[in-house]
């Protein structure tokens, strides 16, 4: 496949269910980044000899991304709402298009838990929008698009 850039990557936010996924491409996307993570367990005995063991323990997966405010964009009211209701959002960020076979990213219903408005002297207003996975019926998964 080669390498990719920033901009070939493609946020995307079901709007079907679950089961039935209608993914609407999110085009008003600055710089994102996808910081998944683990926390450590502490899982030492005296079977290490002295040594510290560490096993993997939960997951995380914050997304934050940029996006020009723009109150006529149904993407970002979308987010927006998410934010002031606390309503739960399912995305897919993936490194192409989701309907390529091979593509793949984080999928995963996320709580909006910033929605940070930034106001440059000399610059569009944009917001700064932070996601978590949040409690729901199927957990965060890497997706990758089968062939």
């Amino acid at each position: 496949m080669g390498q990719k850039f920033g901009y070939e990557a493609k946020l995307y936010r079901n709007t079907g269910t679950y089961a039935s996924p209608v993914w609407n491409e999110v085009p008003n996307v600055k710089d994102l980044s996808v910081d998944i993570g683990a926390d450590e367990a502490d899982v030492s005995t005296r079977k290490n000899a002295g040594f510290k063991a560490t096993a993997q323990g939960l997951k995380d997966a914050p997304v934050e991304f940029g996006m020009v405010w723009d109150t006529e964009d149904l993407d970002f009211s979308a987010f927006q709402d998410a934010f002031f209701d606390g309503t739960p959002i399912e995305v897919a960020v993936m490194d192409g298009d989701i309907a390529v076979a091979g593509s793949e990213g984080l999928r995963a219903t996320m709580a909006v838990m910033g929605f940070s408005r930034n106001e440059p002297l000399g610059e569009a207003l944009s917001v700064a929008v932070s996601l978590k996975p949040t409690y729901a019926d199927n957990p965060p998964e890497w997706h990758v698009v089968p062939a």
